[in-house]
Formats: C-alpha cells, structure tokens, sequence
C-alpha cells in the first residue's frame, strides 16, 4: 500500500481512470474544464471526496445499499464552482502553485493514496462498505487528512458519527482549542463565528436545524497528527462559493478563506 506523501508540498497527480461509475441508469463525470487536455502537475490540488450514501437521503433508518453512490448525492453539493473559487483564494492569498481545477475521488480505488488532502460535504449520509472503509482507514493512517463540512443539528451528527466510526472505530472525537497548530499555522485564528450556509440570505440565521453553535472538532492518529478536521453546524463551502456575489457578507467568506487555508498547510506539513 502507497503512503501518502504528506510532509511533501509537491504533488504528482496520477491521470484518472476513464471508467464512470453509474447508480441506476445515471453517471457522472468529473468535472474538467475544456481546456484542459492532459493532467496538471502543481503543488496543490482541491480533492472531494464522493462517497457512498444512503439510498433515500437524510431519513437514518431508510434502505440501506452500503458502498451505493448517487451520481449527485450531497457529496456534490456547491460543486465545483465552490472547490474553483476556493482555490483561486488560495493562489491570490499564497504562494502556493495550486492547480486551477478540483479532482474527484472515489473510496474504492486506490487513487486516493495520491491526493494527500480531501474534501467532504454533507456527511450525516455516508455509508461504507468493509472495504471502502478499510481504504479509507488506510488513506487516513498513512498520512492523508479530511475536512468534513456542512452537516447540522444533533441527528446528523449521528449521521455522520455512524459512517466515521466504519473508517476509524478507535478513535475519539475531540474538541479543538484555540491553541491548536491548526489555527495558527498561517493565520492565527483564535476568534472565529458561526459560517452560515446561504439560506442565511433567505432566513437571517445562521444556524440550520438545531446546529445553534459552531464547533470545531478533529479525530488525531496515535501520534497525535489530526487527521479529520470536523466543521460541524458550518458550512465554509458556500462562503467560498458565494464569495463572488455583491449581497453576501464578506466576513463569512473571509473568515472561510482564512480556515480552509490552514487547514491545507497543516494536513501537507503535519
């Protein structure tokens, strides 16, 4: 099994397989802007994860087909003018050679082990098969790191609780403190607030459910290293999508920015 080469900043990215997977009659592509004709080699590169769900959605409970992907299940969520936009904050606001289109991963390939850094939405549905969570597991222990976004309320993060407990069963959730590496890496972020989705624009809450209180919480390996960031009752990818648009507050994107960018300095140094 490939590690992950994290405390590498160079990254060359395998071409991905030509294969589509396809849920019932349905499939996806990754995305790819036209341009673009042969893989670009940078020093970072946006990775979503797309894993497998739920068939019926957020009702725990429902018909189960473990290791079953919806072409456009949450996974997909803001993609990938989110990812996009992300990146190009990064390459205004570092030095990073960061590459301009985001990639597309799948827990049952082995691709994964090349792409040390990855993204994840709306994960109070995940669902894994054993070996699905196993490459996960592997993906997680040999170096690589997860940020996990968007989810709510207390019976998502059941949800979500649920599915990480298949990857890594024996390690504890913890609370971050501000003294964390990861909140000082680049920028020291020691006050830090609720970054609301974009019904924000439509209700002027920015909670969801009764996720009233952000917390920022991680799962470390045995060595201490975290290795899944948890941004729970956030949603940081739609400060980053909507960052663009004149009528949406500057201050959630900001602060969104500011996170996602230490988050990719840590999980390519630590």
């Amino acid at each position: 099994m490939k590690s992950v080469r994290r405390a590498l900043l160079l990254l060359t990215p395998l071409a991905v397989s030509s294969a589509l997977l396809a849920f019932q009659g349905i499939q996806f592509r990754p995305y790819r802007p036209e341009e673009v004709t042969q893989e670009q080699k940078a020093e970072f590169a946006f990775a979503r994860l797309r894993y497998p769900t739920h068939i019926g959605g957020l009702g725990y409970g429902n018909f189960r087909s473990p290791g079953a992907f919806r072409p456009n299940g949450g996974w997909s969520e803001d993609y990938p003018k989110s990812d996009e936009q992300f990146v190009q904050g990064v390459v205004r606001l570092t030095r990073l050679d960061a590459r301009p289109y985001p990639e597309v991963l799948d827990p049952d390939s082995d691709e994964i082990f090349n792409w040390p850094w990855m993204y994840a939405v709306n994960v109070a549905d995940w669902d894994f098969t054993e070996q699905q969570a196993k490459r996960m597991r592997d993906y997680l222990l040999n170096g690589g790191f997860l940020v996990v976004d968007s989810f709510h309320g207390a019976a998502e993060w059941a949800g979500f609780t649920r599915g990480m407990g298949q990857i890594l069963p024996d390690r504890p959730v913890e609370d971050l403190r501000n003294d964390d590496a990861i909140f000082h890496v680049l920028y020291d972020l020691d006050e830090r607030f609720q970054i609301p989705g974009y019904q924000y624009m439509l209700t002027g809450r920015t909670y969801e459910r009764d996720g009233f209180d952000p917390q920022w919480r991680d799962i470390r390996d045995e060595k201490g290293r975290i290795v899944v960031l948890i941004g729970f009752n956030m949603h940081i990818g739609d400060a980053w999508e909507h960052a663009d648009e004149p009528q949406w507050p500057e201050r959630f994107s900001s602060l969104a920015y500011r996170l996602g960018i230490n988050y990719i300095i840590y999980g390519m140094t630590h």
